[in-house]
């Protein structure tokens, strides 16, 4: 397991590239997330990559812990900035997928078990605003627009977007190896 709670890694992405592979998918219909104990409001996501064969959006935006066939979905196969991002990380893409969490929404207060032995989950902020509020330990990890975060999701974390505009982040599972546990320690970068 990662000592830290929270890694801000050494990547910075051009968040006006990011924001407009967004805007390609405005037609796209967002899936509610399933665990919706989990949130208040509008919490959904665009799977950019899914269980291979899988077609079901729902299943398509599952992250199943474990589960290694990921394939790009049409999604991701429409927006090479987001094909050149995955392709900065030297380790084995799970889930992929676009997040977004509306103006009032809230995620609870809730821990993911399931992450931080072989698989970590890392957020690249699109869209986000001064009045979103991200806690992972009941701590603020404030995260600017095309940065790249390593976050301990195993701990209690939640979110809440108090802002006017749509918090959007790509996020992606990865299978733990040792380029990606060279950047957590920062000896890779």
């Amino acid at each position: 397991m990662i000592n830290q709670d929270r890694i801000q890694l050494p990547f910075l992405f051009d968040s006006q590239l990011l924001q407009s592979e967004v805007k390609k998918l405005i037609e796209v219909e967002w899936v509610n997330h399933f665990v919706t104990r989990n949130y208040q409001g509008n919490w959904s996501v665009i799977p950019l990559t899914a269980r291979e064969g899988v077609t079901h959006p729902i299943q398509m935006a599952a992250a199943i812990p474990g589960d290694y066939d990921f394939v790009p979905t049409l999604y991701l196969q429409s927006c090479p900035y987001f094909q050149s991002v995955l392709e900065s990380f030297k380790a084995e893409k799970c889930s992929v997928r676009l997040m977004k969490l509306t103006p009032g929404s809230e995620i609870k207060e809730h821990s993911d078990y399931d992450l931080d032995e072989e698989e970590v989950r890392i957020h690249i902020p699109v869209f986000t605003n001064e009045k979103v509020s991200f806690f992972v330990n009941n701590k603020k990890v404030e995260m600017k627009e095309g940065e790249c975060w390593y976050l301990r999701l195993s701990d209690p974390h939640s979110v809440l977007n108090e802002g006017e505009t749509d918090r959007i982040h790509l996020v992606m599972d990865l299978k733990v190896n040792d380029w990606l546990l060279g950047i957590l320690s920062g000896s890779n970068s």
